[in-house]
């Protein structure tokens, strides 16, 4: 809809002789009373034009030329700002076109053509996973979502940590539980895993081999099983939320050396190297990151010769870049906020073009049981699990919750308020105005043989004309615009709050509005208004992945 106003407002500026440079905004007011949509290009155009904004903003007025029964009133408030009201007629004749989309309601083009990938969750195959890592899941997910619902071409990608440290401490620590099941004492250390499932695994082995790995100081047949039963346990867990991949990038193919012997690694030292930002001493390498005004290097390879986290990521960027990805989407915990910008800078120095990659870190999660605060650990294995959540409030409240706050924002989910069947509950408050509408469609079904499928009423809904029924319809016409900022933002929360205003347009229109009572043609009308937003509501649940239940 803002796409409406821009070039009627171009054409009026160049009738009237005013010449600027300046943006030209579409606002939606927050009071009905200053319009449905405002621009300030008088305001902002005024000091280079030397005149007074509103005198401006009268002389712009005569220029816009809009097709017939579209505009009811155009007004200058304030300041400056032009306000534009929409005719009644306009705005229902717009939400036919919704019900003729149907499922593609809403959709763009403007990534026709494009790659993008958007890797999410990319967790340690160390231990199952935890309600933390769900959040960037469904984030990324839902981000995923949005690029394909604007044309994109997208790859889901999971970056699968096989190499480091912290593998090595697995195998390890399902090494030492397999020496207990051999019989052995063995003092545990404190920095290993703790968790029953390292048990469980070592339990599998002794199983399967008995005391003949017991006197083998070899971690690999440890780490492989480990690595292999968590991850498929990481797999199942995502399901359970819809939650898909397309890629999985091994972390260890970036040891892999070339047929010259040279790693993916080795070549983002040798390139930054060439570049003048490469510095050895303490034993270490380090990126020069001080000749980019930090205050410290920042170490690449450790004097133990392992890589550090931002070494193999600038190298796994880099394949992104070589895939032809156009736009490159990162998720990534609130653990990585101080790492990813050297990554970035690494990328800058070596000729790439960061703007193409974004990132969206999404803050910590906190889980409330009756006020009060679980704690989560996996090194010490009283982790909050995921699998555990979704058991206690389901698939769509843990997804909806998980996004119903902005990304940069702490998120305390209350476990006893998912769990509610309440309007308090916004799962619930959500999916009760699809199934209400969804009950209302079989009564009128029965009762006056309303057939959602014909579009031969369609016209009907011209005659609607009230408060409520102009709010629900143009609340109606602003999904596509809130498809698009929600992807320009990497925020599906956007969504979650339209989505629930909408609910609530709905809620007060079928409170205020007779719908099977009325006039025969007032009836339709309305029961095609309530398809519509059925129809919105379907398209924006697909978007945040959760159900659209047709009773409750």
């Amino acid at each position: 809809m803002h796409e409406f106003f821009r070039p009627v407002i171009q054409n009026a500026l160049r009738s009237a002789g005013i010449t600027t440079d300046k943006p030209i905004n579409i606002e939606q007011p927050a009071d009905k009373k200053f319009g449905d949509f405002s621009t300030n290009i008088a305001l902002l155009a005024a000091k280079e034009c030397r005149r007074n904004p509103r005198e401006l903003a009268q002389n712009i007025i005569p220029h816009l030329t809009f097709p017939p029964d579209t505009i009811a009133k155009v007004e200058v408030a304030g300041a400056g700002f032009i306000n534009f009201y929409l005719a009644p007629l306009f705005i229902m004749q717009s939400v036919e076109q919704v019900l003729v989309e149907g499922n593609e309601y809403g959709k763009g083009k403007i990534g026709k053509g494009e790659k993008a990938v958007v890797e999410y969750v990319s967790a340690n195959p160390t231990g199952p996973l935890t309600i933390g890592r769900g959040r960037g899941g469904v984030l990324g997910d839902c981000i995923a979502n949005l690029f394909e619902a604007q044309g994109y071409e997208v790859t889901r990608e999971y970056y699968f940590n096989d190499a480091g440290r912290q593998m090595q401490i697995l195998g390890e620590s399902v090494r030492l539980r397999y020496l207990e099941h051999c019989g052995k004492t063995i003092e545990f250390p404190a920095t290993h895993y703790q968790g029953e499932y390292i048990g469980e695994i070592a339990k599998e082995m002794y199983q399967d081999h008995g005391t003949t790995l017991a006197d083998s100081n070899e971690l690999q047949v440890f780490k492989k099983r480990a690595e292999e039963i968590i991850f498929t346990s990481i797999r199942k867990t995502l399901d359970r939320l819809s939650i898909r991949h397309d890629s999985f990038f091994n972390e260890h193919t970036l040891y892999l050396p070339d047929e010259k012997g040279i790693t993916p690694n080795q070549r983002v030292i040798d390139a930054l190297r060439k570049n003048g930002f490469i510095t050895e001493y303490d034993g270490a390498t380090w990126f020069q990151t001080t000749s980019l005004g930090q205050e410290k290097d920042k170490v690449l390879v450790k004097s133990s010769g392992e890589p550090s986290y931002r070494l193999p990521d600038i190298a796994y960027h880099i394949t992104k870049f070589e895939r032809g990805f156009s736009i490159i989407v990162n998720v990534f915990g609130a653990d990585h906020i101080d790492e990813y910008p050297d990554v970035i800078e690494a990328l800058k120095i070596l000729g790439y073009d960061t703007q193409r990659i974004k990132i969206a870190i999404n803050q910590f999660v906190t889980t409330t049981v009756d006020g009060q605060t679980l704690k989560m650990s996996t090194r010490k294995g009283n982790a909050d699990l995921l699998d555990d959540l979704i058991d206690d409030v389901g698939a769509d409240a843990t997804r909806l919750f998980f996004i119903m706050r902005g990304k940069d924002s702490h998120l305390n989910f209350d476990v006893e308020l998912a769990k509610k069947q309440s309007k308090d509950n916004p799962v619930f408050y959500l999916q009760y105005a699809h199934a209400r509408i969804c009950s209302l469609l079989r009564m009128a079904l029965q009762e006056i043989g309303f057939d959602p499928s014909s579009s031969a009423d369609l016209h009907l809904l011209q005659l609607l004309d009230s408060p409520a029924e102009l709010q629900l319809g143009f609340a109606l016409l602003d999904y596509p615009t809130m498809l698009k900022t929600s992807l320009r933002m990497l925020e599906p929360q956007k969504m979650v709050e339209y989505l629930h205003s909408l609910a609530e347009h709905f809620h007060r229109f079928y409170q205020e509005c007779p719908i099977l009572k009325a006039e025969p043609d007032i009836a339709k009308a309305r029961l095609l208004l309530s398809l519509a937003t059925r129809q919105v509501l379907r398209n924006g649940f697909r978007i945040l992945g959760v159900s659209a239940p047709e009773s409750m």
